[in-house]
């Protein structure tokens, strides 16, 4: 997993065109879908909050857990007027601690693509096992797809307004991919640069599916991108769901 030091003050401001109420209602669909009705949820790797606030603002109890704490704080100036506030957490995945089991969790946006070292994922998809209500609990991720991968790998991409320049490229390897970020941010009169690397490791559907079998999860499930089509191929995303044993 990667830290965002340098990222987490213009996170929002490069992402701002990710549609988070949309992953809200999908979400939504997937519960009834599911025939649930959670009240406490987890947003796993919860990043700067934009989802965890949505949700909040729906009426869910919302736990948010993120190994970055810059990202966190991020997260706690995003829902500083939510009532009841969420409860944020400074938690790797594979050391999720919580007080008590929840009735979902959801990790969004590629995080499970984020823990780079298989390991370490089985050791997270355990412990969200772990903490889920039983009979119940739904475990909700998506992946960037190996498909998605290879279009990115060698390529460049631009984000930009009048105070901050972001420049980075992918570069795919032995089923890694790595991503260098240049950040220009302008303060006062002068530009200041920052650089980060982040990987992300290529999971197969085969893959997820075992390590989550191996972690005690049953009626697995995988969907196209926000939809309830069976995977046929060629998609960017793809959305698993998973239940706990009873």
């Amino acid at each position: 997993m990667n830290s965002y030091q340098a990222l987490s003050a213009y996170y929002d401001r490069f992402t701002d065109d990710v549609g988070y109420a949309d992953w809200a209602d999908f979400f939504e669909r997937l519960f009834a879908r599911e025939g649930i009705q959670p009240k406490l949820v987890l947003d796993l790797a919860c990043g700067t909050g934009s989802l965890t606030r949505i949700l909040a603002e729906r009426g869910y109890e919302m736990i948010g857990a993120d190994a970055s704490p810059e990202m966190l704080m991020q997260a706690m100036q995003n829902t500083m007027d939510c009532e009841p506030r969420p409860l944020f957490l400074n938690q790797r995945m594979e050391a999720l601690d919580l007080y008590g089991t929840v009735d979902a969790c959801l990790c969004c946006l590629d995080s499970i693509n984020y823990v780079t070292e298989p390991q370490t994922l089985q050791k997270a998809f355990e412990r969200v096992h772990l903490f889920l209500e039983p009979k119940s609990g739904l475990f909700v991720f998506d992946i960037n797809t190996p498909e998605k991968f290879a279009c990115m790998d060698g390529n460049a991409y631009v984000r930009e307004d009048e105070d901050v320049f972001c420049v980075w490229q992918a570069a795919v390897e032995d089923s890694l991919c790595a991503y260098q970020f240049d950040i220009f941010a302008r303060e006062g009169g002068k530009w200041t640069r920052a650089q980060e690397t982040h990987e992300e490791r290529i999971y197969t559907v085969e893959q997820l599916t075992d390590m989550l079998e191996k972690a005690g999860f049953s009626e697995i499930k995988t969907y196209g991108d926000q939809s309830f089509a069976p995977v046929r191929g060629g998609e960017d995303r793809i959305y698993f769901t998973a239940r706990k044993r009873d």
